[in-house]
């Protein structure tokens, strides 16, 4: 499995590994379902599509907010997510002297650019058994980085 959960304190902790950066920010995005919803993969279908654009000056930031707007669906929508594509745009390989592109005036320079599409559905009490309540995704602890062939991050949940 390329994520596994471990216990913090009153919290609880997401390490996730992946091939690629875009692959990471994908896999953190299931670790969360998991987290929220009891077997998402057979329980969660793909009706809704939720298209989420950010940008952080570090990848750590970007992954902080990345599952803070999966939480923010699911707390404000209901939305249960469990299928995400990812692109991420590194700002700072540019050309020295390239002009910005207009998007690029949005977000710090030299930041991460992340697009993504999620797919899942409103709660459904009647097939979705949750179990247990997600209040925040934190700072604690956080971090994202290179790792043998791959890339690696933990992440902590106030649970």
């Amino acid at each position: 499995m390329p994520w596994q959960v471990f216990d913090h304190t009153a919290d609880l902790g997401l390490r996730v590994e992946a091939p690629t950066r875009e692959a990471l920010f994908e896999e953190a995005g299931r670790a969360l379902a998991a987290l929220i919803v009891e077997d998402p993969d057979a329980t969660v279908r793909e009706q809704e599509r939720l298209d989420v654009e950010l940008s952080a000056a570090e990848p750590a930031d970007l992954l902080f907010d990345w599952l803070h707007a999966l939480l923010v669906a699911f707390e404000l929508r209901h939305l249960l997510l469990v299928r995400f594509t990812v692109e991420l745009d590194d700002r700072a390989t540019r050309e020295p002297g390239e002009a910005p592109a207009r998007a690029e005036l949005d977000g710090p320079v030299g930041a991460l650019r992340l697009r993504a599409s999620a797919w899942g559905e409103r709660v459904d009490p009647a097939r979705h058994r949750l179990v247990r309540e997600v209040k925040a995704i934190t700072y604690h602890g956080l971090w994202l980085r290179p790792q043998g062939a791959g890339w690696a991050a933990e992440a902590i949940v106030d649970v």
